[in-house]
Formats: structure tokens, sequence, C-alpha cells
């Protein structure tokens, strides 16, 4: 090993390097340039998989409650509440079950032995966390349809 003009060993004489420590600042830039798009990505396609369960099983139990129901009307009451139900069980208490729900019947009157009803229940997701002000400008949502039809049973009683 040399020795410096004061006895300390050459290399402790060296000044220090100006990279010393930016390897720390470098991985955490990139963690936080990668990792928050993917954590974004994460929670909105959650949200989108949440509206896709909530919105067929709204338009399924929408659909065999109606064909189940005495009346028209009782159908319509029992569809709603079915659809009311399946929405709030997966956080969408703010969609209105008589606006996401759209009935319609192969037949008329609706409830016809052997006659088909079609529910849709239609929910837009909106991207979280986005200002309110972006979003009256660009519309950020996700719509999600589901669909789904029942027969009615071809010996029930006509009523």
């Amino acid at each position: 090993m040399s020795r410096g003009a004061a006895g300390v060993p050459a290399d402790a004489a060296a000044p220090a390097s100006s990279d010393e420590g930016s390897a720390v600042v470098e991985f955490l830039a990139l963690t936080l340039v990668l990792l928050l798009p993917v954590l974004y990505l994460v929670l909105v396609l959650g949200r989108v998989q949440a509206a896709t369960f909530a919105a067929e099983g709204a338009a399924r139990e929408a659909a065999r409650s109606y064909v189940r129901a005495a009346d028209a009307s009782l159908g319509q009451q029992r569809a709603l509440a079915s659809v009311g139900l399946a929405l709030r069980d997966q956080g969408f208490d703010e969609v209105e079950p008589a606006a996401a729900l759209t009935l319609s019947c192969s037949s008329r009157p609706c409830l016809a032995p052997g006659s088909d009803v079609a529910t849709s229940v239609a929910v837009d997701v909106a991207l979280p966390f986005v200002p309110p002000f972006v979003q009256s400008v660009v519309p950020l949502s996700v719509p999600v349809v589901g669909h789904h039809v029942a027969a009615v049973d071809t010996f029930r009683a006509s009523s």
C-alpha cells in the first residue's frame, strides 16, 4: 500500500466521489415511477371487476325474481329490489336501481307462459382520484353492462 505525504494511505486521501448515495435516490425514483401506475391500474381493475360482478348478478337476479312474481307490477318491484341489493353488495350505493335496470319481454303480457324476460343492468365506473373538473370535460368512466334472459315457466297459470 502506498503512503501519501502525511503517512495517510493514498486511497483514503482521495476526495469522495459525487456518486455516493445516488443509487438509493435512483431506486426510489424508479420505484415511484413504476409502482404508482401499477397500483393505480390494480385499483381501477378491481373496481371494474366489482362492477362486472354487480351488473351480472343484478341482471340475473332481477330476471329470476321477475319471472317468479305473481304479476308484472310485483315482478317490477322485486326486480328493482334485487338490483339494488346486488349493487350495494359490491359497493355501488350511488347507482339508482331504477336507472340501471332495463326490462324487456318477448310477449305481451310479459309473464305469459313460455315467454322470455330479458334484463340489462348498466353501471358506469368512474375512475378513482380523478378531479371533478377533468370529468366534466372528458368522460372518464368505464361502462359495464350485464345481461340475462329468463324464461317464464311454460306450465305457469296465466294471470
